[in-house]
């Protein structure tokens, strides 16, 4: 049985830099000498949406539901900073755990709070944040309370009327789980454009979906992004997204599901 304890492995290959595992889960790479190296393809994926809505050098105000290794909190803290972030962590072992090994620059404008998204945000006032990201997982999965309607709409709240909200997911095969999780996001944003790999659109691998959606997204920009991506890239927005979502119904609080397990067992988000 894997240890569900979180551990720092070294890369050999780079210097000052750790994958965050948990539970035979890589879910987090960090380079402490640079914050703007993003090993994981998603991450880059995510960091594009972030370049797009964001001007670097802007000071933005961030809340990030899931911390792990604070890899993108650490990559704002470098482009934009004063920044204000809230990071949103319950797994109070993995947060100390990264401290340890890879802690926070010092005056970071990074907070860390022990609280699940759902208590977390709900703690926050209205538009309150220009951006909220999500990446949060349960093990391999994404938490059912993380992909409902109900929830959505609470993200929808905090941000100010021009902000971002970006969310990573994983499945596999038909992605009956994105569709109706993304049909939740568009309940309440527009536009929304939804990122993967090719091998993940013609099911032939588990893979990262990054949902990009709100005032701060420009279609026509992150698709030129994806075009430069190492590996294939394909986004759907507009009408192609509505009909891969099709009639897809989104999840409730009553009827909530986490994302699928990794078919081939424990795995890395790349």
């Amino acid at each position: 049985m894997q240890s569900s304890d979180p551990r720092l492995v070294p890369d050999p290959q780079r210097w000052g830099s750790w994958i965050v595992r948990v539970g035979g889960t890589d879910q987090s790479y960090v380079d402490t000498t640079d914050p703007t190296y993003l090993e994981f393809d998603y991450v880059q994926r995510v960091a594009d949406v972030i370049n797009t809505a964001f001007p670097p050098g802007e000071r933005i105000s961030a809340v990030h539901v899931g911390g792990g290794g604070m890899t993108i909190p650490r990559y704002i803290a470098y482009t934009r900073p004063t920044s204000a972030q809230i990071v949103l962590e319950p797994d109070a072992t993995l947060t100390e755990a990264v401290r340890a090994v890879a802690p926070l620059p010092y005056r970071s404008g990074i907070k860390v709070r022990s609280r699940d998204g759902r208590t977390g945000v709900r703690e926050l006032a209205d538009d309150y944040a220009d951006l909220v990201v999500l990446d949060a997982f349960a093990g391999a999965r994404v938490p059912a309370e993380l992909g409902t309607v109900e929830w959505f709409a609470e993200v929808r709240r905090v941000l100010r009327p021009s902000g971002t909200f970006i969310m990573n997911l994983t499945d596999f095969q038909l992605l009956v789980y994105a569709r109706r999780v993304i049909a939740g996001i568009c309940r309440w944003f527009e536009p929304v454009v939804v990122g993967a790999d090719t091998s993940t659109w013609k099911a032939r691998r588990f893979g990262n979906i990054v949902v990009s959606a709100g005032g701060g997204v420009d279609p026509i920009e992150l698709d030129i992004q994806g075009a430069r991506s190492p590996f294939p890239y394909r986004l759907l927005h507009g009408p192609a997204l509505d009909r891969w979502i099709d009639h897809a119904r989104p999840f409730t609080d009553a009827e909530a599901e986490p994302s699928i397990e990794p078919p081939y067992g424990p795995t890395f988000f790349s």
